[in-house]
């Protein structure tokens, strides 16, 4: 690959895997979801059970692409340890905000509540403008100077925020762990192993981390009393998660753990490093056909290793298991490579320009559609005395119910849902707009 040349393939591959994120997680009705839709319920794996570990993978081909190039003109490394940490600390507190969002835990006076909101709604309106105007069409002194005014309200509104919130945000039962989060973590945690290590060693660190991840599983006692076990819960990654977390901080839905845990995040440091691998075959002076070939062969027997692991440690997603991470990082590279024949060698791209708007401002596009969904259930207003309705509720009862059947409608839901963030981000990308962090 041309060091000044964009790779076209991982953009849209990323902008599959979002609008896929998307997809699974807005469904009108959680009872009504076509089954590949649904994650499995433990061991197994189901296509939606491949969408998140693509990400990481995406963010491992990323690192070697973005990090590589600034390595190999020798910016000073202090310079990209400074990026990194940024970049890992902004998207672990957008993960953070968004458990939060968008109502704190708020225990306070209904007009101090209504405060709270319009300050929230300044610092995110002034947030997100001036991250527009730090792109290449704004950088005239006066865009300049009033992207430095929006900082200036954006941290001010932040302020007043915080010290209502002193007094009136209760966070004890916050999630801590998520998505952004544990796509932070592995995001610093790959990008300082990549700066420092070549790829032989970086082979060697993700095959210590997936043994060792099976060994602590396996052969490991759960404190307390137990065996080693895999049951949901009792594992010693669930007792890893309420020691480190505290059981107030963990998922909802399953209360005694977290399926972006404690320490089913070290196998997952795995999954993106098997996207280091990959964005350092692609970044080789090998043919564009050697590169397909490559991709191709070591998928097929990734998933071949993940599938003789499963019959002695599970395919897993909400363990993430060992055996999972070869398995859905060899699809992963089938998938990529695939992309790759398609769009980057033959130029048949027409198809994809719909996920290339979606890949190019992924991060945007991921964080708007929590915000979103969010906002839905939360704005309610009053039908009589006894029933109350949200804007979520009344769009698919208005939209969907009355023509579909209940899964269709469901499933109605989450393409409306998935139309209007792309009609956002088109929005952006049609300006050249590109939200980074």
């Amino acid at each position: 690959m041309e060091p000044s040349k964009r790779l076209l393939s991982l953009d849209v591959f990323r902008g599959l895997t979002i609008a896929g994120m998307i997809l699974v997680n807005n469904p009108g009705d959680w009872g009504n979801i076509y089954a590949p839709l649904r994650h499995a319920a433990w061991h197994g794996c189901t296509p939606t059970d491949w969408i998140f570990p693509f990400f990481l993978f995406i963010v491992g081909v990323a690192i070697s692409i973005a990090l590589g190039k600034r390595k190999d003109r020798g910016d000073a490394p202090a310079a990209m340890y400074r990026k990194i940490g940024y970049r890992a600390a902004v998207i672990f507190g957008l993960g953070v905000f968004l458990a939060a969002f968008p109502h704190f835990r708020f225990e306070g006076p209904a007009w101090l509540r209504t405060a709270h909101y319009l300050l929230l709604s300044v610092a995110m309106l002034a947030v997100f403008v001036r991250e527009i105007f730090d792109q290449e069409l704004f950088q005239s002194p006066g865009y300049q100077n009033a992207r430095k005014w929006l900082g200036y309200v954006a941290l001010g509104a932040a302020i007043l925020m915080a010290m209502i919130g002193l007094n009136h945000y209760y966070l004890g039962t916050l999630r801590i762990p998520g998505v952004l989060q544990r796509i932070a973590i592995v995001y610093a945690v790959a990008s300082l192993l990549f700066l420092h290590y070549s790829p032989r060693v970086l082979f060697g660190v993700a095959v210590v981390l997936l043994l060792g991840y099976w060994g602590l599983m396996t052969l490991v006692p759960v404190p307390g009393g137990l065996a080693p076990n895999l049951e949901p819960g009792i594992n010693l990654a669930a007792w890893s998660d309420r020691t480190v977390f505290g059981i107030q901080h963990l998922w909802s839905q399953s209360k005694t753990w977290d399926p972006e845990g404690f320490l089913s995040t070290i196998p997952a440091i795995g999954t993106a490093i098997a996207g280091i691998l990959t964005g350092e075959l692609l970044r080789s002076s090998k043919t564009g056909m050697q590169k397909v070939i490559w991709l191709l062969i070591s998928g097929a027997v990734l998933i071949a290793l993940g599938q003789l692991w499963n019959l002695v440690f599970p395919i897993n997603k909400a363990l993430w298991t060992s055996s999972y991470v070869l398995y859905v990082g060899g699809l992963a590279q089938v998938f990529l490579g695939a992309a790759y024949w398609l769009i980057d060698l033959k130029g048949i791209k027409a198809w994809s320009k719909p996920f290339e708007i979606y890949g190019v401002n992924a991060l945007f596009a991921f964080v708007l559609s929590g915000v979103l969904a969010k906002l839905m259930s939360a704005i309610h207003w009053q039908v009589d005395a006894e029933t109350t309705q949200t804007v979520r509720g009344w769009l698919y009862d208005t939209l969907f119910t009355p023509y579909f059947s209940p899964i269709n409608a469901s499933l109605g839901f989450a393409i409306l849902h998935i139309a209007f963030i792309f009609l956002c981000s088109w929005a952006l990308y049609r300006n050249r707009i590109f939200i980074k962090v």
